[in-house]
């Protein structure tokens, strides 16, 4: 299950992605927003985060219009690892050595097929492990400081 989230700047983007994952038979749980409507971000990131952060969804995709009010908020949920990808590169990169949970993306930065090439990248990299575990840990226990 892959949780979902935009404010108003991303809600034609959240919804082209919508379809693109249902396509590709990923189950989605939508948390908002549901029109162009001004709102704000922090409340959509909090509920995907918690949702990954729980257990109840496996990853999330976070979107505004710059994408960085998203993954600002969302990290600030103990267990969420989102980054901020612009490019196909990073999103691999942030799986492979990171073991993200969550995505964000910028509407305003980054096209709609430029978006479901990220996405479709970071959904299919997998966490190397490894010498990046040690990392990753650190990066986890400054939640408990």
């Amino acid at each position: 299950m892959i949780a979902l989230a935009c404010d108003h700047g991303a809600f034609a983007l959240k919804e082209k992605v919508k379809a693109h994952l249902l396509e590709q038979g990923c189950k989605i749980e939508d948390f908002g927003t549901h029109s162009t409507e001004s709102c704000d971000y922090t409340d959509f990131a909090v509920c995907a985060a918690n949702a990954v952060a729980t257990g109840a969804c496996e990853r999330g995709i976070v979107l505004c219009t710059t994408g960085i009010g998203m993954s600002i908020a969302a990290n600030k949920v103990r267990g969420i690892r989102c980054a901020l990808c612009t490019d196909t590169v990073m999103a691999e990169m942030t799986r492979r050595h990171n073991d993200t949970n969550m995505l964000a993306l910028g509407a305003g930065i980054t096209g709609d097929m430029a978006a479901l090439r990220i996405i479709d990248t970071w959904l299919g990299t997998a966490y190397e492990g490894g010498r990046h575990q040690r990392r990753v840990d650190k990066i986890m226990e400054i939640e408990q400081r």
